[in-house]
């Protein structure tokens, strides 16, 4: 990718990097894209199992868009737009990236970064992390698709709480409420995300594939079909079925295929 977006291969894990520290991995409308295209690709690659998202260094993940831009790209209501819809589209590539998405958060993770944290799978921080989005200072709303991940994530009780007051949260706070999947030390923040990131690797890559599919399905209110009922069985189907079945027999560590 280019110097705004970086991708490190690690066997099976790859490591998204929103990469401008000397401004806090502040989001650009750049960055937006170039983002979405990335997380596209790696959903595609079959030979991945998990992704670890994070902002370069460990002053923050991210603050959110850069204020600076705003006067060339979202000055006006038709700019915004456009800025949004490249905003929305990343959200969706997130949201429906087939691999499971692990949050890697040091510092600050705030507005734009939050949203972005929210649409993975697993959010791992630190202990000094904070989080909030008090895009009230600024004149500015949340828009349906930046705020339903949030809402899906911690309910509309929470949302509304962190977009009315504008408050911080600090990472103890954060996990109370949902925001974030485990606290640990700051020092630990990588090493965890990592070992997260691996454990889901060691997994079944179609399981987990699945599983991601059924719980996006379940948060949708239509009643399931018949067919998408049939789905839950075709693991049983599978190669990795059969080797995961066979090494608990045997005691031993399955290797998967995705097959």
């Amino acid at each position: 990718m280019s110097e705004l977006i970086g991708v490190v291969h690690d066997g099976s894990v790859a490591t998204v990097v929103l990469d401008r520290p000397a401004k806090l991995n502040a989001l650009t409308k750049a960055m937006w894209r170039e983002l979405g295209a990335a997380i596209d690709t790696l959903s595609a690659d079959d030979a991945l199992r998990c992704i670890i998202v994070r902002g370069a260094g460990e002053k923050a993940f991210s603050p959110g868009n850069d204020i600076g831009e705003f006067a060339t790209e979202r000055a006006n209501k038709a700019q915004a737009i456009g800025y949004g819809a490249v905003m929305h589209s990343t959200a969706r590539s997130l949201a429906v990236c087939r691999h499971p998405l692990v949050a890697q958060i040091h510092g600050l993770c705030v507005g734009g970064g939050l949203e972005i944290a929210a649409l993975c799978d697993l959010r791992i921080c630190g202990t000094s992390s904070r989080f909030g989005a008090p895009i009230k200072n600024l004149g500015l709303v949340m828009a349906y698709a930046e705020m339903a991940p949030l809402v899906a994530l911690v309910g509309r009780a929470v949302t509304l709480e962190l977009l009315l007051e504008g408050r911080i949260l600090d990472a103890v706070e954060a996990k109370e409420k949902g925001l974030v999947t485990r606290v640990v030390p700051d020092a630990d923040v990588a090493a965890e995300a990592r070992a997260t990131a691996q454990s889901i690797a060691d997994g079944a890559p179609l399981v987990a594939r699945w599983h991601k599919k059924f719980a996006r399905r379940l948060a949708d209110p239509r009643p399931l079909t018949a067919a998408e009922e049939d789905e839950c069985f075709d693991c049983f189907d599978t190669e990795d079925f059969r080797t995961g079945y066979a090494a608990f027999l045997a005691k031993t560590k399955p290797e998967f295929r995705g097959r």
